[in-house]
């Protein structure tokens, strides 16, 4: 069996790794694109993947539509070439355009419901999505998935995140930070630069909250890109953290994760920290459902924020033992499934 594997954003290289790795060890062959984006192929390199490097993301909305399209026509040729057995991919545009064209059965994971555009353009093209239960299928259903097609499990993504990963307790000694204080904090600014996200990317939520909690803690901040680092790297009392790195140990390993975003939140929940998300977005069903588990705070103004921290600082915390779906079984059933024929 040949599995076409499409990687367009950095948390992807980390929910597919374990997938890749066991389809490999049963002798399948794993056929991985990536986009240009982010620490995408610095992630890939770090983890041993083997990739073919093909497009670019855009910034403004024509620059996205453009290569977007460009990056179909590409990845046309390739697959049309390399003949897979079934394409997975999470929130890529293209997978599902060009396996759709070519004929190929499709996986694709879904996890944010307000990714209007991306669903529309996306999901009335594939024959299995796999989504948290979490999401109203109404949600998806409006654009264009068909409900016989979806596959809800009781979870997030990020569970296939953790499924080999191995606790380092000397990542500040091995990243040679210098922290003189005794608590320290991690943060990650917005995802200024997605479509379903209207933010400047040269600003961020962050700054207010830094400024308040910088005496208190050591504050490290992991940019997204270079705009991003420019905000902060002019202050001498934040550590700026390039990736890539092993960000699950530096998560456990710290006494809070404030995030602008949502998969290192959700991350740093499951890994037992406490972790205040402040994404400026509207609200995700999958982060909802750990702030409804007790593994996350949220919160939007700056001033609650940073007193929600102060106290989390304070207190000794108990992990909370969540239990959910596997779903690295559900992933590989639904590739065989797939590969095969079988609609369910």
């Amino acid at each position: 069996m040949k599995v076409w594997i499409d990687i367009v954003n950095s948390p992807h290289v980390r929910f597919f790794h374990s997938i890749i790795r066991y389809l490999e060890d049963q002798g399948e062959e794993v056929f991985i694109t990536a986009r240009r984006f982010g620490d995408v192929h610095r992630l890939l390199d770090l983890f041993g993947i083997e990739y073919h490097l093909v497009g670019w993301h855009g910034v403004s909305l024509e620059e996205k539509l453009i290569r977007s399209t460009q990056r179909a026509y590409e990845l046309s040729q390739i697959i049309s070439r390399e003949k897979p057995d079934v394409a997975v991919s999470k929130h890529s545009i293209e997978l599902p355009r060009v396996s759709y064209g070519l004929k190929i059965p499709s996986v694709y994971v879904l996890d944010n419901e307000h990714a209007i555009a991306a669903n529309k353009l996306t999901l009335p093209l594939c024959d299995k999505i796999v989504l948290p239960e979490v999401i109203e299928k109404e949600a998806v259903v409006r654009c264009g998935a068909d409900p016989d097609h979806l596959l809800p499990y009781n979870g997030t993504s990020e569970i296939t995140h953790l499924v080999d990963f191995q606790y380092n307790p000397h990542i500040f000694q091995d990243l040679k930070l210098d922290l003189e204080k005794e608590k320290t904090i991690l943060m990650r600014p917005e995802p200024a630069l997605a479509s379903y996200l209207d933010a400047d990317c040269r600003k961020t939520v962050l700054s207010p909250i830094v400024e308040a909690l910088e005496d208190q803690a050591n504050i490290l901040v992991i940019p997204r890109f270079r705009e991003q680092q420019q905000i902060f790297e002019n202050d001498d009392q934040i550590t700026l953290i390039k990736p890539p790195v092993d960000t699950f140990s530096l998560m456990k390993a710290c006494d809070l994760v404030i995030g602008a975003g949502g998969t290192m939140n959700r991350e740093a929940a499951l890994l037992g920290t406490p972790v205040i998300s402040c994404y400026p977005g509207q609200l995700l069903s999958v982060d909802s459902y750990y702030i409804k588990k007790g593994l996350m705070k949220r919160s939007t103004r700056s001033e609650e924020i940073v007193g929600m921290a102060r106290e989390l600082l304070k207190d000794d915390h108990h992990y909370l033992e969540l239990s959910t779906d596997d779903l690295f079984k559900i992933m590989i059933d639904s590739i065989y499934q797939s590969a095969n024929g079988e609609n369910k």
